[in-house]
């Protein structure tokens, strides 16, 4: 088994997809709109002119598979009691991603040194996705 997050945009998928692959160097493996799909979906389920919003996506970030739609497309999103974590080898890389993720974002804590790792710090994106970056110790 293996656990992959799956992210609901509501609306703003495509620019998030934009946002990571500069900020993270991720690569898009895959991309419907909903216009694309072989099965409607259901009168009323999306807004109307929704037809090119993103239906399903798959990213890869570094070795792991994030999953992102507009969902419903309702413009409401509220990524609300998780973070992504992203170990990165080393400092210069972490800084990298720090800073790239934090662009129209909030930094909730500065990277430092901590017990745990020679540098973590936390920051929610422009999305309101919350990201934990930092460097394992195994890095040092």
């Amino acid at each position: 088994m293996k656990i992959e997050p799956y992210l609901f945009f509501d609306g703003r998928c495509e620019e998030a997809i934009g946002f990571y692959s500069r900020a993270l160097g991720a690569k898009v493996e895959f991309m419907m709109r909903y216009a694309e799909s072989p099965e409607p979906p259901p009168p009323g389920m999306l807004p109307p002119g929704s037809e090119q919003k993103i239906m399903h996506a798959s990213l890869h970030i570094g070795g792991a598979l994030v999953m992102m739609s507009d969902g419903m497309c309702g413009g409401d999103t509220a990524f609300k009691g998780f973070s992504l974590s992203l170990d990165c080898p080393d400092a210069d890389q972490a800084r990298e991603a720090f800073a790239a993720l934090s662009v129209g974002g909030q930094v909730t804590m500065p990277l430092g040194k901590t017990f745990w790792a020679p540098l973590f710090g936390m920051v929610t994106d422009r999305f309101g996705v919350g990201w934990m970056v930092g460097v394992s110790a195994d890095a040092a």
